[in-house]
């Protein structure tokens, strides 16, 4: 009786070993994955960043203003150019 008990107290501790083995195995890749996750977070938010700065270089006034007199050939209209509709 006590060898039977013996052989699965063994074959328990194996079987638990295992476990921790197989959970620790994959507690590390999941940590690995979360690394490279945080890693291209931070990526995506410094370029995000960036975008913006662009974005509001694009969107200034002077830049627009300096597009549209150079490259569509607009200009403000003359005083008597200007008509006023009114319902």
């Amino acid at each position: 009786m006590t060898r039977i008990a013996l052989a699965v107290l063994v074959i328990a501790t194996v079987i638990s070993a295992i476990g921790v083995v197989h959970a620790r195995h994959q507690h590390r890749e999941l940590y690995v994955q979360l690394t490279r996750l945080e890693r291209a977070r931070d990526e995506l938010n410094i370029e995000f960043g960036r975008l913006q700065l662009e974005q509001a270089t694009w969107a200034e006034s002077n830049r627009i203003d300096q597009v549209a007199r150079n490259k569509l050939g607009m200009k403000f209209p003359a005083a008597g150019e200007i008509v006023v509709v009114r319902p």
